[in-house]
């Protein structure tokens, strides 16, 4: 089943295109990469794909829907089959916790977690995402229930990432590959059925570097996840991922296996080639 389609999308900043007219496919229960040197627009893809920037054109479904669209004649989307005798109307682009709530959850090149909480904390915030409650019924407790059932989950998540015996430390106080751990463990919070994770492995040494891989490989199965990454440790890509997206300078160069693209001499020479020298 296609979990995330990508369809021509292009992203323009004044007169730099960041991502040019790109088209990606992530079908159910995948790991997939999407490679390519600094600048390429890779990280651009991910905010187009999660609400934080409106794509100059193109659209993205998530199991089949649109959920962001935007084409130069304005933002149209034809209404399924027999509604509405087949009219147009306007498709708003959601804002990131509406896409969050859909089931799309990600992490960041540049680790944000909450600094003054605990790690404890910084999970249960992702976990009140879904909790159902208004002003009312939290000033008088109303859904006691539901907040020990988060709290509890909370702390099940953490024993499962081996994170809770630092529960109570702040967040920013834990070494950087647990910080990493606990920014995947706070976006597993928000039960999402697609994760996006923007470049997991940077900053971390090879050791390191593999326990992430396992660490990745175990939540996509536990959590039955599909998984889209970003990221430069070709080792860990190759590992890892099922199939392989390429870009260069926004637009896509190469798609295939971790064997295909390693043999792609377009690849090589953007990409590939160019770390092996460095």
């Amino acid at each position: 089943m296609n979990v995330l389609h990508i369809e021509n999308m292009t992203m323009q900043f004044g007169g730099v295109i960041a991502v040019n007219n790109l088209s990606i496919d992530v079908n159910e229960g995948e790991i997939v990469a999407l490679i390519g040197p600094n600048g390429a627009g890779k990280t651009t893809t991910f905010n187009c794909i999660t609400g934080v920037y409106e794509p100059t054109n193109g659209c993205v479904s998530y199991y089949g829907d649109t959920i962001v669209s935007n084409h130069p004649q304005g933002k149209m989307k034809k209404l399924y089959a027999g509604e509405n005798n087949g009219l147009y109307r306007k498709v708003v682009s959601p804002t990131p916790d509406r896409i969050t709530q859909l089931g799309i959850a990600r992490t960041f090149q540049n680790i944000r977690l909450f600094k003054s909480m605990t790690v404890f904390e910084n999970v249960l915030v992702a976990k009140h995402l879904r909790a159902r409650q208004n002003i009312f019924s939290a000033t008088f407790r109303l859904n006691y229930g539901e907040e020990k059932r988060a709290r509890d989950e909370c702390l099940a998540l953490l024993e499962e990432q081996s994170l809770l015996p630092m529960k109570d430390e702040l967040a920013t106080s834990l070494p950087y590959g647990l910080q990493r751990r606990l920014e995947i463990s706070r976006a597993l919070a928000t039960s999402p059925k697609l994760l996006l994770l923007d470049e997991p492995a940077a900053g971390m040494n090879p050791q390191e570097t593999q326990e992430l891989a396992q660490f990745i490989i175990q939540i996509r199965d536990k959590y039955r996840l599909t998984i889209l990454l970003i990221e430069h440790h070709m080792d860990l890509v190759m590992r890892i991922s099922d199939r392989i997206y390429v870009q260069d300078f926004g637009k896509l160069i190469a798609h295939g296996t971790p064997e295909e693209v390693q043999k792609n001499k377009r690849v090589i020479d953007a990409y590939l080639g160019v770390v092996e020298d460095a």
